[in-house]
């Protein structure tokens, strides 16, 4: 079986700083990954790298068997991986419809935005009900639900989400992993980039922990307990 993604001993870094050192994983058709580490792990490096937002100075990444290591982050886009960063993005004096609106349109044309429309509310129903709402006037959650829904409608083969949780309260969290698990029983792989671990548990089959730009450990969610507690513990 070809995974999705494939990293295989990955640098990279930013200008002289790097910031991963020999990173290998992968993420498997149909399976869901999280990736966990404390802050200035490396998390977020990953992500870019996985949907060419960076590029390695080493190593290689590949997407469905396909080697993109150099490749333009819209090469990225047309084989199937998506990536949901940190923080939200939305035009705050367009109402809900019309933030989604403008989106469905460029990417599926006039016709496909009725059904990326009813799918978008199908996996936000709070979206449906703030519909006529101008955006800038929703929570911060909601708004965060926006600008996921504009890019999970496209079902893509990879999902890459980089830490949906920061900053929202529990319930607006608690319905954003609904949703990843809605999208991932469509077939949508998910790499889960998070610092707060517990809703990417129960989500995903695999965890891998990053610390200082490195792989840690990688195993089986049931067997992840002792060694992500461990990863987020601060030494003395």
């Amino acid at each position: 079986m070809t995974a999705v993604l494939e990293l295989t001993d990955v640098v990279a870094g930013y200008g002289p700083f790097r910031a991963l050192f020999g990173v290998s994983l992968t993420v498997d058709p149909g399976e869901a990954v999280a990736l966990v580490g404390s802050n200035g792990a490396g998390k977020t490096s990953v992500a870019r790298v996985s949907s060419g937002l960076v590029t390695p100075t080493g190593g290689t990444v590949q997407v469905d068997g396909a080697n993109l290591t150099r490749s333009q982050p819209y090469h990225f886009a047309r084989a199937g991986v998506v990536h949901a960063p940190e923080g939200r993005s939305v035009f705050a004096t367009l109402t809900v419809e019309e933030n989604l609106t403008l989106s469905f349109r460029r990417l599926k044309g006039r016709r496909g935005v009725k059904p990326s429309l009813d799918r978008a509310y199908e996996l936000f129903p709070v979206l449906g009900q703030r519909r006529s709402q101008e955006a800038g006037t929703l929570s911060g959650g909601e708004q965060r639900m926006l600008s996921l829904a504009r890019v999970m409608v496209e079902e893509p083969k990879l999902l890459v989400a980089d830490e949906l949780s920061l900053g929202l309260a529990p319930i607006i969290v608690d319905q954003l992993y609904e949703s990843l698990a809605r999208l991932r029983d469509t077939g949508t792989s998910l790499l889960i980039v998070e610092q707060q671990v517990g809703h990417a548990l129960d989500l995903c089959d695999r965890v891998i922990v990053l610390d200082h730009g490195a792989v840690t450990w990688s195993g089986d969610v049931a067997d992840a307990g002792d060694v992500v507690s461990q990863a987020f513990t601060p030494a003395h």
